[in-house]
This record gives C-alpha cells, structure tokens and sequence, in this order.
C-alpha cells in the first residue's frame, strides 16, 4: 500500500524506521530485530540506506522480507549524492522489482573522501534530482522527502530550507518526513510556516527515543536539534544511569507522541534504531490511544 493512502486515513497510527546490517555478519542480527518490530504491526516501516551506498544492497533484502512475512508496508530509503546515473537507474530498477512501492528520496552524505570534489561535475547533488528520476522512471511510486523543522545544518536560513521543499513537492514529492525534534514547538511553527508557502502535503513527525547519554551528542551533531532545558535536565540526572535513562527516554518521546496526537498529528515515525524493546515499549505507551 501507498504511504499517501494511509495517510489520508483519519485513524492514529505510528511507523518505525529500521537500518539495514553492516556486514554480512550481522545480517541475521538484524534481520530477526526488524521482524520482531515489523511483529507490532506498525502503519508502516522505512529502511534506511548505507551511508555511502555501503549497505545499500540489504536495504531491499530487509524491505521485501518485512513486507513478505508480515504485510507491514516498506518505505525504502534511497540516496543519490556522488552517484553516477546508472547506478541510481539500476537501484530504481531493483526497487521496482521488488514491488515496493514508497520510497524515501535523499540526497545522502557525501562521502569523506570526496569532499573536496568539484560536484557541479556530478550526475546528482540534491534530492530534487533523484525525485525527478524517480517521478520520470516509469515506476508508480509513492515518493517521500525530508525536511528539517528547525534548519538543514547547510541551509543559510529557513526561507532558503522552505523554498528548496516546494521544488520538492513540484518534482513529486506525496509526502515529507522530519528530521528528529525535541520540542513539538518547533513542528508546530514548522508547519505553519510550510502551509503559508503553499506546501500542502502531508508532513510526518520522525521522533527519536533517546534511550543512554550517548545518544545525545550524535542527536545534535546529525541534526542540528534544539535540546530543551527538560530534556537536559533529564540527561542530567538519569543519563549515569543506562536502566534509568532508557526508561526516562522512552516516557519522553512517549510525550512527544501524545502532545502530537492530540494537536491533529495522525501519524507519527519513531527512528526505532533496530530496537524491538524500544518500539514495543512505545507501542504499548500508546495501546489504548491507537486503539490496538
């Protein structure tokens, strides 16, 4: 099923977002972990793609078989930064002979050893371009995009964030999916901002459970995410404390997902970080609100 039609169900729903293995020793690993969460029966499930391509070969591996066993939706990532058009033609090819129908368009990392390369030479350098090829290959897919309630960490300004959207959008883009965000606040005043432009799509909140101190410095560094004094506070005083924090964080995303709910939210997407535990203590934080 398409993303796009399940989100124009009016019913409350939560997906969770699965990373494919790094090695083909840890395929099994991984493997038995996203079935465990695709076992909750999520609204839906994207997998990401390898930084760099590196693991992208499993994205679909993992896709197909969340799909087959369970029937829970795919979403599979797919980036196209320093890649030649061939190779993204091919990767489109496989998608749509796996029958998966969404995916998550990206422009990706550039890779650290081709930082200092002239990319006006390359076939792609921004998402915009991978989703016109998406919309021009032929495939019926359901593409999704990202945004960034705050700023893209490259971005001069939100003006300049919002208008790269709308290109977005007009080159066929259905839906968007946030990056991660700790104060709901900043959606909000996100997504007022978007409507005035003319951006009408449906927007999904991604949440991510921080569940040990660690996490939090990466958070920041991949995002850019504002952290509120509450949040810090909760850092604070349970982050020595692996048990604790886990719970602490868990009850705080928790929040997150009621308050978004209650503010007209439908669907939200937690970064689930391949953690069974993690998504079904969610899941069942939200058993009577979901309804199931």
């Amino acid at each position: 099923m398409k993303i796009s039609e399940l989100l124009k169900k009016d019913t409350l729903s939560i997906s969770f977002e699965v990373f494919p293995p790094k090695t083909d020793f840890s395929f099994d690993t991984v493997k038995t972990a996203t079935e465990e969460i695709a076992k909750l029966r999520p609204a839906f499930m994207s997998v990401t793609y390898g930084a760099g391509g590196g693991t992208s070969k499993y994205t679909l591996d993992i896709a197909k078989n969340i799909k087959s066993l369970y029937g829970v939706p795919t979403l599979a990532h797919l980036t196209c930064v320093s890649s030649t058009r061939e190779t993204v033609k091919q990767r489109i090819s496989d998608i749509k002979e796996a029958g998966i129908q969404n995916v998550m368009a990206l422009r990706g990392d550039i890779p650290s050893d081709r930082m200092n390369e002239d990319r006006s030479k390359w076939d792609y350098t921004y998402a915009v371009e991978l989703i016109e090829e998406l919309t021009q290959s032929g495939g019926d897919f359901c593409i999704g995009a990202a945004c960034y309630p705050e700023i893209h960490p490259e971005s001069a300004n939100q003006r300049e964030d919002i208008l790269h959207l709308k290109e977005k959008v007009a080159a066929g883009a259905s839906f968007l999916t946030t990056q991660m965000f700790f104060d709901n606040n900043l959606l909000y005043n996100f997504l007022y901002k978007i409507r005035e432009a003319g951006i009408t799509v449906p927007v999904i909140p991604g949440i991510m459970p921080i569940t040990n101190a660690n996490q939090v410095e990466r958070a920041v560094k991949l995002s850019g995410s504002f952290m509120p004094q509450r949040f810090k506070s909760l850092v604070d005083k349970f982050g020595h404390d692996p048990d604790a924090m886990k719970q602490a964080g868990i009850a705080y995303a928790t929040d997150q997902i009621i308050d978004l709910y209650a503010n007209g939210i439908t669907n939200v997407h937690v970064y689930s970080m391949n953690k069974p535990d993690v998504a079904e203590k969610i899941k069942n934080n939200l058993s009577d609100i979901l309804g199931k």
